[in-house]
């Protein structure tokens, strides 16, 4: 899947379904409320979930009910991690994953929908994703799933945060709007990103110990040495901080469980 880009590329999701389908589904959606639903199994969710994985509608991350759970999953910048979706109640479409990492506004908004048979007609897919979406148009299907689906994504190198947010988003086509979340359905997890190091940046070198006056010398190499670890580490940490965003981080592989 692709990674993090500057510059997205979009394209259109709609149903592959035959026409003699879709006009059945078009009678049932008539008559009854809009429902699709997925259950977040893997990272740890941030809410208690039911057995159809609400709360889910509110975004950014299924707000409106629940007992939060206080799971934080940890991990490491740049890390492939895997994420594993339960679709309890089945519609046409596809997932998204993005991350915030100081705070749930920064995540986006759900991209524009076209509407088509249904008020959820298609919506656009970030062909070539950029940060803060991790990846767009995964597991995109138009029959049911056999079980629950497992895919990975890579976090962005040279980005750590002690309390960030992982949002999974999902679109579903070729049905009403729920309410309050129109044409999507959110979950999301707390993580905890580290610097694989353990470290801010590498630490600088001393200088060398002068001839002549090796005492003071030695000490003003040791005040150098000192200097260079706190410079090093700061320069480093700084440097992955503002290119974490541009690093690619994307999905590596999907499969189903």
């Amino acid at each position: 899947m692709p990674g993090v880009s500057s510059m997205p590329q979009r394209r259109s999701f709609s149903s592959l379904a035959a026409a003699g389908v879709l006009s059945v589904a078009a009678v049932l959606l008539a008559s009854s409320p809009a429902s699709a639903h997925f259950i977040l199994e893997e990272p740890a969710s941030w809410n208690s979930q039911d057995s159809l994985g609400s709360p889910q509608k509110l975004g950014p991350c299924g707000s409106e009910g629940g007992t939060p759970t206080g799971l934080v999953t940890s991990f490491v910048a740049g890390q492939t991690i895997t994420i594993t979706i339960d679709e309890t109640i089945y519609h046409p479409g596809h997932y998204r994953v993005a991350l915030a990492l100081n705070d749930r506004s920064e995540l986006p908004a759900p991209p524009p929908v076209t509407p088509g048979s249904s008020a959820c007609g298609s919506t656009v897919i970030e062909a070539t994703p950029a940060f803060p979406i991790l990846a767009d148009g995964v597991l995109l299907h138009d029959e049911p799933f056999d079980g629950p689906q497992t895919f990975q994504v890579t976090l962005p190198p040279g980005v750590t945060c002690e309390h960030c947010t992982l949002q999974i988003l999902e679109f579903m086509s070729e049905h009403g709007l729920n309410n309050p979340g129109g044409c999507f359905y959110h979950h999301c997890a707390d993580l905890s990103i580290t610097d694989p190091s353990g470290t801010g940046g590498a630490s600088g070198q001393g200088g060398a110990a002068g001839q002549g006056g090796a005492g003071q010398a030695g000490m003003s190499a040791g005040g150098t040495d000192a200097g260079g670890m706190s410079t090093g580490g700061s320069s480093a940490g700084a440097a992955g901080a503002a290119t974490g965003g541009a690093s690619g981080a994307g999905v590596s592989g999907s499969s189903g469980q």
